[in-house]
């Protein structure tokens, strides 16, 4: 029953601590500004120009897509890989397994120069 008194004591105390200190540490901004801030936008109604926010947004969005390729591309050689693996030595098999690991690393390769094509249009636009 004494471990219980001060176990509530203790959540008691920090419950009180934290309400006291937590507004000390938040720092007045605008959930705009939090927004602005949170996607790494400067431009538009963040700051900076219309042109520069369209372009923060299309390099937010390729890299997005980008790691969503890759996380892909990388899964489907590990199932290529397993696939090869257990193929038992059946051709047909090995090659469907050989032809997964090929599509996966092409598909990385035209992310990658994807990435880099967007990137070079958006710094001569810009």
């Amino acid at each position: 029953m004494n471990l219980l008194k001060k176990a509530t004591m203790l959540l008691a105390s920090l419950a009180i601590v934290s309400g006291v200190l937590m507004p000390v540490a938040v720092v007045a901004q605008t959930p705009q500004q939090d927004a602005c801030e949170g996607l790494k936008l400067t431009g538009g109604s963040c700051g900076g120009s219309a042109n520069t926010e369209v372009q923060d947004i299309l390099t937010t969005v390729i890299n997005i897509f980008s790691f969503i390729v890759g996380v892909t591309a990388v899964i489907m050689i590990i199932i290529g890989g397993l696939r090869y693996i257990t193929s038992g030595g059946d051709a047909s098999n090995t090659k469907a397994a050989k032809d997964t690991i090929l599509y996966a690393i092409i598909g990385m390769v035209i992310a990658v120069l994807a990435q880099v094509i967007v990137r070079f249009v958006l710094g001569r636009v810009g």
